[in-house]
């Protein structure tokens, strides 16, 4: 759930909104002079987002996942256990 309030209000309630953002991963938009300003969520979802901007802003590893996915649609892949038995291994 994102939320907007003004700093001010964001002040008055830091505590208690960190402890909705870290548990009930709600996010606050934070404002100045009604101007969105910065935003307010958990690490959780900070570093989930930061790993997808990551991997979105590799252009070769977009490329790789876009050939996995294609790979997949046209059947070609083996399963696990395709390549277990391949490799011979009796895990």
């Amino acid at each position: 759930m994102v939320k907007t309030l003004p700093i001010t209000k964001a002040r008055e309630e830091l505590t208690e909104l960190v402890n909705k953002a870290n548990k009930l991963l709600n996010e606050y938009v934070i404002t100045v002079n009604g101007e969105p300003r910065a935003v307010l969520m958990s690490i959780a979802e900070y570093g989930s987002w930061k790993e997808t901007v990551d991997i979105l802003s590799d252009t070769g590893l977009v490329s790789a996942i876009k050939k996995g996915e294609e790979d997949i649609e046209k059947g070609r892949y083996i399963t696990f256990e395709q390549l277990k038995k391949e490799l011979k291994l009796g895990i």
